[in-house]
């Protein structure tokens, strides 16, 4: 399926080039796509062997499927970027909230109060 042409559709598109053309207009028109085909693959091959020759022996050795942008999911390389550096924590087998040390208990903030200040965080 090619731009999501099947080929019942390609017929249907066919048939009516043929009767907009006329029957003798569509062998030059049949030529000329030939030549375009003929043209453009050409062009790929050329592209190809220009690629070959500036990359040299590394050319054979490169993966293409890897390079291909449409494999990639961001959310994917994420995780594995983030999972691959830290291994992953043990879960405690207690369920119990751990105690926070003395002294570090917060108390909610009342109207008029200054809150703490860091001034080497600026």
């Amino acid at each position: 399926m090619i731009f999501g042409l099947t080929i019942e559709k390609l017929v249907v598109i066919g048939v009516i080039a043929a009767l907009l053309l006329g029957p003798e207009r569509i062998p030059r028109y049949a030529q000329m796509l030939a030549q375009l085909t003929v043209r453009a693959r050409d062009l790929l091959n050329g592209a190809k062997s220009r690629m070959r020759e500036e990359m040299g022996d590394d050319f054979d050795d490169v993966d293409w499927r890897k390079l291909d942008p449409r494999q990639y999911d961001p959310r994917r390389i994420i995780r594995e970027a983030l999972l691959d550096d830290a291994p992953t924590p043990a879960r405690p087998a207690a369920t119990t909230a751990p105690t926070p040390p003395v002294g570090t208990e917060r108390q909610p903030f009342r109207p008029g109060d200054t809150p703490p200040f860091d001034s080497e965080a600026t």
